[in-house]
């Protein structure tokens, strides 16, 4: 029988999923638009905060350019003092805050300051007369939203308030882990819905914090850290940014970059829920070498058909909940809408995991489910304790197990 791959004409089932692709295309142009871009606009509170730093100074000197890297960044605020390091925290907070080479203990402290002034606005907002009962209801929002993330025990690695807001959060010692995992969320995840209390473990938020407990559950005596990376402008509902890569695109470099300046050199594993996925697809090609796991769960496809075109040495793991209504997505990619093959699919060659008790899109962080349990598992390189899909163990085939040094 000729392969999909040599033949030169679709199957019948190949054509029906390309005309479903193509109405499912139709539908959200008619329902959705496309997005206009605007021309001129004032800068936002992150732009501002940059451009006051790269033209300010201290002691005499002028600031390093925020976009010289990671290492020259770590280098300038390791020669700073205590003193100085504050002051450039109260004056730059935004800058600080979201600046890749600035140390997280310093970035944390910054994005307090940034909260605080970005709750300051959203409580004139609450009562600005000039706005609609709605406009005063979504700052309310906002204002309870920034309230939270204030807390004194919360790690906020980066904060944006412009837009419906971007934000990241540390569980765990960033700079001393030997392990560090990344949470990269699908559509709908902004500022707003960064955190829920019901469903909890469907937002960025309750599904890092699970992943962290589950790690230390299953390896008390590794030092691991999650970030709840949410610090990308990830598309709205199932419409136009949904179905292609632009947004991917973006949080891929933004991704690169977060990865890039991690501190020291533990491995890193990637968790890609959903959309989140096509981030990571987009980005595996430019990871540092230390990101060693790519795990994704209830993808759309991961802008590839094979893993090897993904072009990382970093081990790719794939899930998906039998209920999980993304499987019923056509799995293509035509003038760059869709996002190529199933990544759970055998043909993709990714390694398959059980995802069993998931219950359906939201549910791969939930506790007591084998989704959850795998992830911690490659999240402490005790690759040999995973479950795979299949009863014959093949995902775990040709693995060493990190934390003993054995072989699968």
């Amino acid at each position: 029988m000729t392969s999909f791959d040599s033949s030169p004409q679709l199957d019948q089932a190949g054509v029906w999923r390309m005309l479903l692709a193509l109405a499912v295309v139709f539908v959200m142009l008619a329902t959705t638009g496309w997005t206009a871009v605007r021309a001129h606009r004032s800068p936002s509170p992150l732009e501002a905060s940059l451009s006051a730093w790269e033209h300010g100074r201290i002691g005499g000197h002028r600031l390093p350019d925020p976009g010289a890297g990671p290492v020259p960044l770590a280098r300038f605020f390791a020669s700073l003092t205590d003193r100085r390091r504050t002051e450039l925290v109260h004056r730059y907070p935004l800058a600080v805050g979201n600046m890749n080479g600035a140390p997280p203990e310093l970035r944390y402290r910054a994005n307090r300051v940034a909260l605080g002034r970005a709750r300051a606005v959203e409580r004139e907002l609450v009562h600005d007369k000039r706005l609609s009962p709605a406009g005063q209801h979504e700052a309310a929002r906002r204002l309870h939203r920034f309230t939270d993330l204030m807390a004194r025990d919360r790690q906020i690695l980066a904060f944006d308030p412009n837009g419906s807001g971007r934000v990241a959060e540390v569980f765990g010692d960033l700079s001393a882990a030997e392990r560090v995992s990344v949470v990269v969320p699908g559509v709908d995840t902004d500022v707003l819905t960064f955190q829920r209390t019901q469903r909890r473990y469907a937002a960025p938020v309750g599904m890092a914090r699970a992943l962290y407990g589950a790690e230390r559950a299953a390896d008390p005596s590794t030092r691991t850290a999650v970030i709840a990376w949410a610090d990308y402008t990830a598309p709205s509902g199932l419409g136009m940014d949904a179905a292609t890569a632009m947004r991917a695109e973006e949080g891929a470099a933004r991704l690169d970059s977060l990865v890039g300046a991690l501190p020291g050199r533990s491995p890193v594993a990637l968790y890609c829920h959903s959309y989140g996925s096509v981030v990571c697809g987009v980005a595996a090609r430019g990871l540092p070498s230390r990101v060693t796991d790519i795990a994704v769960a209830g993808s759309p496809g991961m802008r590839a058909e094979r893993v090897a075109h993904l072009d990382t040495p970093a081990r790719v793991w794939a899930m998906r909940d039998a209920d999980d209504w993304i499987q019923d997505v056509p799995y293509l990619e035509v003038g760059g809408l869709g996002h190529g093959a199933d990544p759970v699919s055998a043909a993709f060659g990714a390694r398959v995991l059980s995802a069993r008790d998931a219950r359906g899109h939201a549910g791969y962080f939930e506790p007591g489910t084998d989704s959850l349990r795998n992830f911690a598992q490659i999240g402490v390189g005790a690759y040999r304790a995973v479950s795979c899909a299949r009863e014959d163990g093949v995902c775990q085939q040709g693995l060493t197990d990190a934390t003993t040094g054995g072989h699968a």
